[in-house]
């Protein structure tokens, strides 16, 4: 329910402030130990290849290492040890490159360099550290949450956050003596829940856990259980401590992992782009003319539709019916009267959704993930289908792994379609990873190029 807008964008100024750091330091060395080369063209160029080398193992190092992941409640050591690793795996691969490449610009001073760049690495990000927990200490960026179930270790862990200011957590207190659901999405909604520290030795029933989880999931409120010293088989959650008191997370999804989100991200961006320029820039106007030579209308066609956390926003196609009222009210149908000829065949080779690169850019899709439904099939399928909302917690996508597995179209027994489209979207939310990414996108080139039966 609580928003947590600016968190991505923080890590990125972050990073962007360690990449120029890094760039100052080693171009300050090169240039004052190189005098020879300092205007040698052809030196420069390899060296700023060298120095993008630099970069990106720099941020690939930082997804296994975590030194842009700060925990509320990580502990200073801990995060000392991080940065200690990161950095001696950064210099240890630093050298390898010098040796291998034997390029003047990586074993320039190497360990004069190396020494420059740990001090200010350890103080700038001793400081953001130190920064961020004052802020927290202060009521900034600090995370609502509650409890349901109270025992000793809920009397610990709340303890715990009272004193401890900079862990940024803010409590409200749930009153329900009749330990029924009744009201819990109001409150939420009313106070801005982010986290549910919900006990596992409760006095609710199996039936009200259920609609509980069913309720926080719809809701987007994450849950963190905190179960009894005698548990231990939770699949489904992460073992972390507040201190000394264990608490079970639920288990993050790959695309939570902000290196994973960059890496994502990063390529939907200059994939767009790529498409854009060299096919959508002639292609377009050719689809344009075809689409008002069929029929009367605009050229493209704008439809709600539900997003990253259900927000809505505009998802851009290329107009395939005829203007009607039911556009974004009824699905297609078999044999459907509305759509134009030129419009089935953008369907069947899918070319009416080349527009949605747009989206993509906007961040608003990225090129794989669920595809988004209109908003009335959403809000029908929600509540019947089990672990539907799951769809929302990435990006949707322009292509996805339901619709190359020809999970695609109204045909045969609809909600049993849905359910199978729902199954592999969970799987690739659960599962996902940039080979994957590739394997969808390759499979989409093939159905585009050979039409896709299923499409309607």
């Amino acid at each position: 329910m609580q928003r947590i807008r600016y968190s991505r964008y923080l890590k990125s100024i972050i990073i962007l402030l360690d990449l120029m750091v890094i760039a100052a330091i080693f171009i300050f060395f090169f240039i004052s130990r190189n005098e020879g080369l300092k205007y040698h063209r052809e030196t420069w160029y390899q060296n700023a290849f060298s120095l993008i080398l630099l970069f990106l193992f720099w941020v690939l190092l930082s997804g296994r290492t975590k030194i842009y992941n700060i925990p509320r409640n990580l502990t200073y050591t801990l995060f000392l040890e991080r940065l200690l690793i990161h950095f001696i795996s950064f210099i240890l691969g630093v050298l390898l490159l010098g040796k291998v490449s034997k390029n003047v610009f990586f074993n320039s001073d190497i360990y004069w360099l190396s020494f420059y760049l740990l001090i200010f690495i350890f103080l700038a990000k001793s400081l953001i550290y130190f920064a961020i927990k004052y802020f927290r200490s202060l009521g900034i960026n600090y995370r609502n949450i509650m409890f349901l179930g109270d025992n000793d270790s809920t009397e610990i862990l709340k303890n715990i956050f009272k004193d401890r200011k900079d862990y940024g957590y803010r409590i409200f207190e749930y009153e329900n003596s009749a330990n029924t659901t009744d009201n819990l999405v109001d409150f939420w909604k009313k106070n801005g829940i982010h986290t549910l520290f919900f006990s596992t030795e409760n006095s609710y029933n199996e039936g009200t856990e259920t609609e509980i989880f069913k309720l926080a999931e719809e809701n987007k409120v994450h849950i963190s259980l905190i179960p009894s010293i005698t548990q231990n088989d939770f699949f489904l959650y992460d073992l972390a401590y507040i201190q000394t008191q264990p608490v079970l997370n639920q288990a993050r999804y790959p695309l939570d992992y902000y290196s994973n989100f960059l890496m994502k991200r990063t390529f939907d961006i200059f994939f767009s782009i790529f498409v854009l320029a060299f096919i959508c820039s002639w292609l377009f106007p050719i689809i344009a003319i075809l689409i008002r030579a069929s029929s009367k209308g605009p050229v493209f066609f704008f439809q709600k539709r539900y997003g990253f956390h259900e927000e809505v926003f505009s998802c851009i196609k290329f107009r395939t019916m005829v203007v009607n009222d039911e556009s974004t009210t009824s699905t297609t149908r078999e044999n459907d009267t509305r759509i134009t000829k030129v419009g089935k065949f953008l369907r069947k080779t899918s070319l009416d959704e080349l527009p949605q690169f747009m989206n993509v850019l906007k961040g608003e899709m990225s090129i794989v993930g669920p595809r988004p439904h209109m908003l009335a099939v959403d809000n029908y399928y929600k509540p019947k289908i089990g672990r539907y909302s799951l769809r929302s917690v990435v990006n949707p996508g322009i292509t996805g792994l339901a619709q190359v597995s020809g999970l695609r179209g109204d045909s045969g027994d609809v909600e049993v379609e849905m359910k199978k489209r729902v199954l592999a979207d969970a799987f690739y939310v659960k599962n996902w990873s940039f080979v994957l990414d590739l394997v969808i996108i390759l499979k989409t080139i093939l159905l585009v190029i050979g039409g896709d039966k299923n499409a309607k």
